[in-house]
């Protein structure tokens, strides 16, 4: 069970604000979730043989060969700030 104040605790490590509605809601639909794995625990899956995938995968990438490249002047034009031929942007660590 995915109690209310876990809800709060997950919602304030991914910076969302949730009311009151909300906290509720997803803790019932938590709790449902986190139930129905634990029912998929009991089934019996000794003889399956664990799979990636459930049918056969072949590699279906191509080589990769540049086509074309820009300058760095062209790729540098319209970049609000740039420092040293290279792209400046906004620090995005939040710090407690």
């Amino acid at each position: 069970m995915i109690n209310e104040e876990e809800v709060r605790y997950i919602a304030d490590l991914a910076s969302l604000k949730l009311s009151k509605k909300e906290v509720e809601m997803f803790s019932k639909q938590l709790s449902d979730i986190v139930d129905y794995v634990e029912k998929l625990d009991e089934l019996d899956t000794k003889d399956i043989v664990p799979t990636a995938y459930t049918i056969p995968v072949k590699n279906v990438f191509r080589e990769d060969k540049v086509k074309g490249s820009l300058s760095l002047e062209k790729v540098l034009k319209n970049a609000p700030e740039k420092q040293a031929d290279q792209f400046r942007v906004p620090k995005i660590i939040e710090e407690d």
